[in-house]
């Protein structure tokens, strides 16, 4: 499994356990505000979690231009990937 999968698949169980979000409406293009109701409070607690599961220091400021599960994605593994 390529990181970008392996970050999705643990973004989609995150939105899953933390939000109770149905797993059909995750999909790479929903967009977290409109089509799955995350405020920006859940959006704190969605990055603290993925901080907890990558091991990696992530920021606020990482996300302010992510609007859908796959900017989330592009996000994470832009701080993952080396310089």
């Amino acid at each position: 499994m390529n990181p970008s999968d392996q970050i999705y698949q643990t973004l989609k169980t995150a939105l899953v356990d933390l939000f109770e979000i149905e797993p059909d409406r995750i999909r790479p293009d929903a967009d977290l505000y409109n089509d799955l109701n995350i405020d920006s409070i859940d959006a704190i607690d969605l990055i603290d979690h993925i901080k907890r599961e990558t091991g990696q220091k992530l920021q606020a400021e990482d996300f302010r231009s992510v609007r859908t599960v796959q900017d989330v994605v592009d996000a994470v593994n832009r701080k993952l990937s080396p310089a």
